[in-house]
C-alpha cells in the first residue's frame, strides 16, 4: 500500500492551511511518494515567485518533498496514460487541460496506490484510481 498525493495539498502544507498530521490522518502507516510531475509543477511554482522571500520558502518545502522516494515514470505509465486521456476525451471531460493530472493518476493506477487530492471534480472520472478525498 501507499499514497500519491496531489500537488495541491502539497501546496497547502507550504503554505500552512493543511498540516503534516493533517495529511498523515489520511495516509497512516502506509508510504508517501513523490511524482517527478509534482516536482515539476512545484519548482515551477518555485521559479515564479513575487519575491525572494516566497521562493525561499517554497525551496525549503521542495527539499523537504524531494527526501520522498520518486516514481519512475516509464513505458507503463505511459500505456495507463493513454488509455486514461483516449478514455477521458471520448467521454467528453477533455484530456488536453488535464495533462499533469492524468498523469498523476496514471502514476498512482501503475502502482496500485491510493492518490489523496483536494480536487474530486479533477479526478473523479478515472477509471481504476483509488480516490481519497481531503475533507471528504
Amino acid at each position: 500500500m501507499g499514497y500519491l498525493i496531489d500537488t495541491c495539498i502539497w501546496i497547502d502544507v507550504e503554505r500552512g492551511t493543511i498540516s503534516p498530521a493533517d495529511v498523515a490522518s489520511y495516509t497512516g502507516d502506509d508510504s508517501v511518494y513523490i511524482s517527478p510531475v509534482t516536482l515539476a509543477e512545484l519548482g515551477y511554482g518555485v521559479e515564479m515567485a513575487a519575491s525572494e522571500v516566497i521562493k525561499q520558502k517554497r525551496i525549503s518545502s521542495l527539499d523537504r518533498l524531494r527526501k520522498k522516494p520518486l516514481l519512475i515514470i516509464d513505458d507503463g505509465t505511459g500505456l495507463i496514460f493513454a488509455r486514461l486521456a483516449a478514455f477521458l476525451q471520448i467521454r467528453g471531460r477533455g484530456a488536453s487541460f488535464r495533462i499533469q493530472d492524468i498523469w498523476l493518476a496514471s502514476q498512482a493506477i501503475q502502482n496500485n496506490f491510493s492518490f489523496l487530492t483536494k480536487n474530486k471534480k479533477d479526478f473523479f472520472d478515472i477509471p481504476g484510481l483509488k480516490l481519497v478525498v481531503f475533507g471528504d
